[in-house]
């Protein structure tokens, strides 16, 4: 496999890591983006505390790394500039932290979707900001479910947002996670859920699927990305920081319908980004790892998907909104 032929990767890459950022930063990616009050905007998450170093001396492990969410802004797109401290973070006696943020602008505020991890599971929060020092709780799920995304608008009268939850137990006991659709009056109160897609619908997942940058208008439909994992125990083994990881993540591309976006309407068969480039295979905490965390349309047609990549860095590529279209071949 191959990432499609109309990406091209930012020779800037990566655009963001733990170099850029003025206090402790270890790994640095999975970041939402959007524009917002004429300039590009980025949260990201930040891991720290823990180095490559750290655990190939033994003195630390990968899971006691620390996190918290950072702020960037930029005038192009390309070159950020990081704010002097984080912006966001969650901590008490039952929530460990809050992480992989994606953002949306609707009805003139910012949206942000984000995961939290508690002792009783991982849960979904979604929050509210309009100058990213001040953020307003809305809304937090049931566990389990994270990798939610919001549309940029109202559809038939509510908010609408893609999510992964992860059952266990009724998927067979292990990793079978699908893209579902859930819809809100207020931003706080969710339900009237359906399922968008099934893993077992994606040629290149043999594992789990979820949602991964915000939706954008085009003239055809809701054009989305999504998360594809396969999993390989028998050839993959040390790969990145941990003992052993045996997955591999690739960004997939798909449309769905404008009026009801719980219907795909068309979908690439292949991966739309495919781990290849040197700072997506290796040198990562988890290297082979790609996770779209953003897209921006820009008026001359160019959209911006930035990505995570190898769980330790922020990457950009861009494609033409046509030639993004043109992959989504109806899925039946």
């Amino acid at each position: 496999m191959k990432s499609a032929a109309c990406i091209r990767r930012n020779p800037a890459n990566p655009v963001l890591s733990a170099k850029n950022v003025p206090y402790p930063a270890s790994l640095v990616f999975n970041a939402g983006i959007t524009k917002y009050q004429g300039r590009y905007v980025m949260v990201f998450r930040n891991d720290y505390g823990v180095t490559q170093a750290d655990v190939d001396a033994g003195s630390k492990r990968p899971w006691d790394l620390r996190t918290n969410i950072g702020l960037a802004f930029s005038d192009d797109g390309v070159a950020w500039k990081v704010e002097p401290k984080p912006c966001f973070e969650m901590k008490s006696d039952e929530v460990s932290r809050a992480y992989d943020p994606r953002l949306t602008v609707i009805d003139g505020r910012v949206v942000m979707c984000f995961a939290v991890d508690t002792k009783h599971g991982v849960r979904g929060g979604i929050a509210v900001t309009e100058d990213f020092e001040k953020f307003e709780v809305k809304h937090l799920t049931a566990p389990d479910n994270r990798n939610m995304v919001l549309f940029p608008e109202k559809i038939g009268g509510h908010y609408v947002r893609l999510e992964r939850p992860f059952p266990v137990y009724s998927r067979g006991g292990k990793d079978r996670f699908d893209i579902w659709m859930s819809r809100s009056p207020d931003l706080s109160f969710w339900g009237q859920t359906d399922l968008v897609l099934g893993v077992e619908d994606v040629p290149y997942s043999n594992d789990k699927i979820g949602p991964a940058a915000p939706p954008i208008r085009t003239k055809k439909g809701w054009l989305t990305t999504f998360h594809a994992v396969d999993r390989d125990d028998a050839a993959r083994g040390k790969n990145g920081w941990e003992a052993k990881w045996t997955k591999r993540y690739t960004g997939g591309i798909m449309l769905l319908d404008l009026a009801d976006p719980s219907k795909v309407i068309g979908m690439s068969k292949e991966p739309l980004l495919f781990p290849e480039a040197p700072y997506e295979v290796s040198g990562g905490y988890r290297d082979h790892v790609i996770f779209p965390g953003g897209m921006v349309a820009e008026p001359d047609g160019e959209v911006k998907i930035y990505y995570g990549a190898g769980d330790a860095v922020e990457c950009l590529a861009t494609a033409h909104v046509d030639e993004l279209l043109a992959l989504c071949v109806s899925p039946r």
